[in-house]
């Protein structure tokens, strides 16, 4: 199940003294490395023996094997654990190939982001072999979407809540858990956003082998769990939408990520595809920009659109209107830049106008993101090392089965 990378030197060959807090990181998506890898530098720099589990998308070729982008960071990995299926199959042998590695690896703490069904076997692996997670961004709602109820369920398994805003904290705290382990630390993506040094937007195309002259339009669209209005239909809708507006204004380019496996995603994937396909000279589809080809199109980009998490969280710290299209992120704290339309051609087209007129970009340059905090990796760090993790050894849990 897990393919373990026994080490105790780091990458660049510096030796990790013996005693030093081992900290184990879970990561399944482009997206939440993006978000973690700043933390971890950051508590390897303060002397942290980091251990990175990578497991699902990271894994998976079709996906971009992003796993790749965390061996460029640096970070190993330290084990893989593989997984496939159905969100439920996946939360299994997430949950197996977990327990695994932390019986194994015996850190001090996990660390777990978010909401993902794979890290809900991860968080379920730790508990059950008694060690400490440490939860990032819990308290926030997403309505539309089952990871709503994955992030609650973390939130009650976790020991340290490092949560994105005040509102959040009090969600958390209302939720039973101690005020003193709930803290505030700003969202780690708007830290990113305002401190990645950004290719320009000539290694940009570069990389991307695509032309950004023109108007831009970022756009990621993934399944919303809880929406009756199918992912298929919706993803048909958004196209409609953007070739009209590409009809339009024939300055307008689209570069469209591939969606989560949230569920089957192949026919949303296929949709872009040929979207791509037919348009080959104005549209780009693209498994994973990463993160900072991402964070770097955002300084391109004219707008966000679609259903990620990332355009209510780190976008409005570019500077730019992102368009939140449906009911996934229903629920979640988001500031004055983000517009939010519904599912249907015609509700996404009135959106598009908006987000790309120019009275709503200029607003957008200027509106203050309530995700924002001086310095987040530092404040996360603080908090995850200066307590002193107790876990409950794991060869006290005997199997039921001999």
């Amino acid at each position: 199940m897990t393919n373990s990378l026994k080490s105790d030197t780091l990458p660049g060959g510096e030796h990790i003294e013996k005693g030093n807090m081992r900290i184990a990181i879970a990561t399944g998506t482009r997206a939440d490395w993006g978000l973690l890898m700043p933390l971890a530098s950051e508590l390897r720099r303060r002397g942290a023996d980091i251990r990175v589990i990578a497991t699902n998308m990271h894994l998976l070729p079709e996906c971009g094997q992003t796993v790749d982008e965390i061996t460029r960071d640096g970070f190993g990995p330290h084990a893989t654990v593989p997984c496939h299926g159905t969100p439920s199959e996946i939360t299994a042998d997430t949950l197996r190939g977990f327990s695994e590695t932390l019986t194994e690896l015996q850190p001090d703490a996990i660390v777990i982001l978010g909401d993902r069904f794979e890290m809900l076997g991860a968080a379920s692996a730790a508990l059950l072999t008694g060690i400490p997670i440490i939860h990032i961004a819990g308290g926030t709602i997403s309505e539309g979407a089952f990871d709503d109820s994955i992030r609650h369920a973390i939130t009650k398994m976790a020991s340290l809540h490092l949560v994105e805003t005040e509102l959040c904290r009090s969600r958390v705290v209302q939720m039973g858990e101690n005020p003193k382990d709930v803290i505030v630390t700003g969202a780690i993506g708007v830290f990113n956003a305002m401190n990645v040094t950004l290719m320009n937007r000539q290694e940009l195309e570069n990389s991307l082998d695509f032309s950004l002259d023109g108007n831009v339009v970022l756009a990621t669209l993934h399944a919303a769990t809880r929406d009756p209005n199918p992912p298929a239909v919706q993803m048909k809708n958004l196209i409609e939408a953007l070739s009209r507006k590409m009809e339009e204004d024939p300055e307008i380019k689209v570069v469209f990520t591939y969606p989560n496996n949230d569920v089957d995603s192949s026919a949303l994937i296929e949709a872009i595809e040929k979207f791509a396909a037919e348009n080959n000279d104005r549209v780009l589809a693209i498994p994973s920009l990463g993160r900072l080809r991402y964070l770097s199109m955002l300084r391109v980009a004219m707008t966000v659109v679609g259903n990620s998490s990332s355009g209510l969280v780190e976008v409005p710290s570019a500077g730019i209107p992102t368009l939140d299209i449906g009911i996934r992120q229903q629920g979640r704290e988001c500031g004055e830049s983000v517009l939010h339309c519904g599912s249907e051609t015609a509700e996404i087209a009135a959106g598009l106008d908006k987000v790309l007129s120019a009275n709503f970009r200029k607003k957008a340059r200027t509106l203050p993101n309530p995700y924002f905090k001086e310095n987040t990796p530092g404040l996360m760090a603080e908090a995850i090392l200066s307590r002193e993790w107790a876990p409950f050894p794991a060869k006290r849990f005997h199997s039921l089965q001999k």
